[in-house]
């Protein structure tokens, strides 16, 4: 079936949703015009929670594999779809789970915190979850006479050591978008816009989070910049924040920090993955849809229950 516009779409769309008592989540780097279809537009402890409460009978994520794997661990009689299977996350390939598997069995000692970017399966070889929401909190209720295993993310791990004082043993695994943030570049535009606060994700690179004069998760970010008084800001993060953040605040200007390459903004291509109308055809075919076994959603979901309860 053809549409003339987006709007058709969008129509489409919001009438499948209602037949199927559906929910659409998705994640704040997704597109724009995903974003403002969804049910409920956050960061991965959000959709988490949406996730965990919601009485529809379909959740359709747009987002990445492993918030779409979380959604389902969470609901496990619930059918889960994503606009596209192959919209993965660089974070959760750097750790795969037979890896994860075996560095755990020689270092049995090791309390494992678990950043939210990984496999199901990681999460099942994981004692807690956390997201950047919430890292540092979880990393506190850590008690001081364990040793700490933070994976996969490196340079979330090195901003929760300076913020938190442990000691941390850290997966060497980044973030595709995170790590590509030009210094250089950032440099030239705070000369350019003198008066523009830099915010970051604690996922960038320290050689970045050292100018920032705010670190946050997205809703972190998203809040900030609500709240302060600032006219101009330099986004460093996945360039779909600035949509929600224009919504809120229309008359603050956002500039995104640019990449080390060409590019004026950082895209993450697997989120792009997912478009408008695989959203729609995924609701029509009611596909692809996740499946995990069942003794792999019940170890998954103890150590994703521990970060909830905390949360």
């Amino acid at each position: 079936m053809l549409f003339q516009s987006e709007i058709l779409l969008d129509e489409e769309i919001l009438k499948l949703k209602k037949e199927l008592n559906a929910i659409i989540l998705a994640h704040y780097y997704q597109e724009s015009e995903i974003q403002d279809l969804a049910d409920f537009v956050g960061d991965s402890l959000e959709l988490s929670r949406q996730a965990a409460k919601t009485d529809a009978d379909v959740i359709v994520f747009a987002g990445v594999h492993f918030m779409a794997e979380t959604a389902k661990i969470l609901n496990p009689r619930k059918k889960v779809t994503i606009p596209d299977l192959n919209a993965g996350c660089s974070l959760s390939d750097s750790c795969p789970a037979p890896l994860f598997k075996k560095f755990r069995e020689e270092n049995p000692n090791l309390y494992a915190v678990t950043y939210i970017n990984s496999s199901a399966a990681v999460k099942a070889l994981s004692d807690i979850i956390c997201t950047s929401s919430n890292a540092e909190k979880i990393i506190n209720s850590v008690p001081l006479d364990r040793k700490i295993l933070f994976s996969p993310d490196r340079n979330l791990g090195r901003y929760l050591m300076k913020k938190t004082g442990r000691d941390m043993v850290l997966w060497e695994g980044t973030c595709i978008v995170h790590e590509q943030f030009s210094e250089k570049k950032i440099l030239q535009l705070k000369f350019n816009y003198p008066d523009a606060l830099l915010i970051a994700h604690p996922e960038c690179e320290e050689s970045v989070l050292q100018y920032a004069d705010f670190i946050g998760s997205t809703s972190k970010l998203l809040n900030f910049v609500r709240e302060i008084d600032a006219k101009e800001f330099i986004v460093a993060t996945e360039v779909g924040i600035i949509h929600q953040m224009r919504k809120y605040c229309p008359d603050k200007t956002f500039i995104p920090a640019p990449p080390d390459s060409s590019c004026a903004c950082n895209e993450c291509p697997y989120m792009k993955k997912n478009t408008l109308e695989k959203l729609y055809l995924c609701m029509v075919n009611q596909e692809p849809e996740i499946t995990l076994p069942e003794d792999l959603i019940e170890k998954a979901y103890i150590p994703l229950k521990r970060m909830l309860d905390l949360s």
